[in-house]
């Protein structure tokens, strides 16, 4: 058998999805990043390969999250991108005409614009964690609730009570006030989710022309909370993807198997074995000039692998290989 291998590593979650040639879901693996990027990473080949036959054949590997050029050095990217064009990839996969991609992930939020295939207008959100995963995370273990049932919470309120969404310090601090007033656990919750689907239309949805076919996806994309409103924010059902966790992972792996497709080059993939190396990682600013940059190093088994970080090319090395 062969395929490709897609990594997705983020802030809270490293994806990694192994894809058959026709472009099929055969393994994934979802973690906790725990801000250990390169365990994370070692970990989840670990993981694939307990998954995979044992003469399985990885023809292309494609990496993508804020940790891609990492994932990259460590697996042998042959493909690196961005969240943006890895998420609008996989959207389409699943469905052709989608025009509206939401991505809601632990640290940031994004809404991409699609038109006829192609991304014509996306936005992030970074600032404010209130419209994102680790804000529901916070509560839900504020509440002592685990948070895969946070959603079902939700579902279950009459009335929804209003929350100031717009600042996770006042989202809070309101949430609190609503329980000392007397109101309930699942009008509370509900009134959450309905705070952070309005943060994220607010900021990050602002000014977007937003058109169905609308996809949800990212890890809470999971919460049935968060799924009823943007449905009742929309007034119109919105789709979830059979793999709407992973879906990062799942475009840089359609990524890969498109470069090898059109170029039929031979994989940088290092195998399977990287999981038993030693990465270390350095850093130091550059004094070349006004600049200032950060210089970021990887080193494998105590030998230099890569260097990347600086707007001119002085330090930057080979990414992979």
């Amino acid at each position: 058998m062969h395929g490709f291998l897609g990594i997705d590593v983020g802030s809270v979650s490293t994806n990694l999805v192994v894809l058959d040639q026709q472009l099929n879901v055969i393994s994934q693996v979802y973690l906790r990043t725990q801000g250990q990027p390169i365990p994370a990473v070692q970990n989840g080949l670990r993981q694939i390969r307990a998954t995979l036959p044992q003469d399985f054949t990885i023809l292309g590997v494609g990496t993508t999250g804020s940790g891609r050029l990492l994932a990259g050095v460590i697996a042998g990217g042959d493909v690196i991108k961005n969240e943006i064009t890895a998420h609008a990839v996989a959207a389409i996969q699943y469905c052709p005409d989608v025009q509206t991609v939401i991505e809601i992930g632990g640290q940031d939020s994004k809404i991409i614009i699609i038109r006829q295939g192609i991304v014509t207008d996306f936005a992030m959100n970074t600032v404010c964690a209130a419209g994102t995963g680790s804000f529901l995370d916070q509560q839900a273990n504020r509440l002592n609730i685990p948070i895969s049932e946070f959603g079902a919470y939700a579902l279950r309120a009459v009335s929804p009570v209003r929350i100031a969404g717009r600042c996770t310090v006042f989202a809070e601090s309101d949430m609190i006030h609503k329980q000392q007033t007397g109101h309930n656990l699942p009008e509370i919750i509900a009134g959450l989710c309905t705070a952070l689907v309005r943060n994220y239309l607010n900021n990050v949805g602002k000014g977007k022309d937003i058109k169905p076919p609308i996809m949800f996806q990212g890890g809470v994309a999971a919460n049935l909370g968060i799924r009823s409103a943007f449905t009742e924010a929309f007034g119109q059902e919105v789709i979830i993807p059979p793999h709407f966790d992973v879906m990062g992972a799942i475009g840089a792996a359609i990524l890969a198997a498109r470069q090898w497709e059109q170029t039929g080059i031979k994989t940088r993939f290092k195998g399977f074995g990287v999981c038993e190396q030693d990465f270390r990682t350095t850093s130091f600013d550059c004094q070349g000039c006004a600049n200032c940059c950060e210089i970021i190093s990887i080193s494998v088994d105590n030998e230099l692998a890569a260097r990347w970080g600086g707007r001119c090319d002085k330090w930057n090395c080979s990414l992979i290989g």
